[in-house]
């Protein structure tokens, strides 16, 4: 528990600091930032096995195949962020390439943590 709200805490940053660089993000402050970390956790949590196995089935898993898995697991993670768009009106990504940088970004944070702390 206290792992997962750790990285709540931490996605909540990264997304403060990548609004801030990023002139298609929009983001209002920490609080807003700090729900839309949750719903993304929560979204990923309950969709990014279902969505990444639709890619994989979309592609003939072929990124699998090759040990390239990410690639979907970044795609689903960027999809997620699309639906937190919708949900949150104080979040906002104009065009599929800011969530997908934002899921880059993400991503790389969370494994740098992961081997750091955990």
């Amino acid at each position: 528990m206290l792992q997962w709200l750790l990285h709540i805490v931490i996605d909540a940053a990264v997304l403060l600091a990548a609004a801030k660089m990023m002139s298609k993000v929009e983001l209002k402050g920490f609080k807003t930032a700090l729900l839309v970390a949750l719903i993304i956790g929560v979204l990923s949590f309950l969709l990014s096995w279902l969505l990444t196995a639709i890619l994989n089935i979309a592609t003939l898993g072929i990124f699998y195949f090759l040990g390239l898995g990410f690639i979907t697991r970044i795609i689903a993670y960027a999809i997620i962020i699309e639906i937190a768009d919708k949900i949150s009106d104080d979040f906002r990504t104009v065009g599929f390439a800011p969530s997908l940088w934002l899921a880059i970004i993400l991503a790389v944070v969370g494994a740098i943590v992961d081997a750091i702390l955990f």
